[in-house]
């Protein structure tokens, strides 16, 4: 028989991490300056490397999809279409990506290939996020790194370096009860 595309443990992960995402993502964590930030850019990463690419993938994209469809999930508590198609939708709709990325660099278990996947992630999502935000306000691509990445520069890398130090541990721990 062959085997299914998600077993019951594998649901099971991806409704608990994405759970998780909607629990973390939409609390807004005041920066001096007064721009919020949140700690979607740390638990999708973060469910990525734990959970590895599909399923990291599956989990973000559960989030994106129970916040279009109108729960108040996404930054400062607000859901719905409108914010996918509006200045930040190129961050989340690119979230499942980054999941994807850090998941498959992840699961070569080593730390060096988490730090490839963690960076690589950040600057397509980062990316993805400048070049739509420039599009739907009509800005430069300049204009748009200042209003949605520069204020996060210093805070972005910490977020990193927090999955980079305790997913690699949550991971193996997931592992082992697997093989129980």
């Amino acid at each position: 028989m062959p085997k299914p595309f998600l077993s019951i443990r594998d649901l099971c992960l991806i409704s608990v991490f994405a759970a998780m995402i909607i629990a973390l993502s939409p609390i807004p964590i005041p920066l001096p300056g007064g721009i919020p930030i949140t700690l979607a850019t740390f638990i999708i990463p973060f469910t990525g490397a734990v959970l590895g690419p599909k399923r990291g993938a599956i989990a973000a994209l559960v989030y994106i999809l129970l916040g279009a469809a109108g729960l108040p999930i996404f930054s400062s508590f607000r859901g719905g279409l409108g914010m996918l198609i509006g200045p930040t939708g190129g961050f989340l709709l690119t979230f499942p990506l980054l999941a994807w990325i850090v998941g498959f660099f992840a699961e070569r278990n080593h730390r060096l290939w988490l730090a490839v996947g963690l960076v690589l992630g950040f600057v397509v999502n980062f990316s993805a996020g400048i070049l739509y935000f420039s599009f739907v306000m009509q800005s430069s691509l300049h204009a748009a790194f200042m209003a949605t990445t520069a204020p996060f520069l210093l805070v972005e890398p910490l977020k990193m370096c927090a999955v980079f130090l305790l997913a690699p541990t949550v991971r193996k721990a997931l592992e082992r009860s697997e093989t129980r």
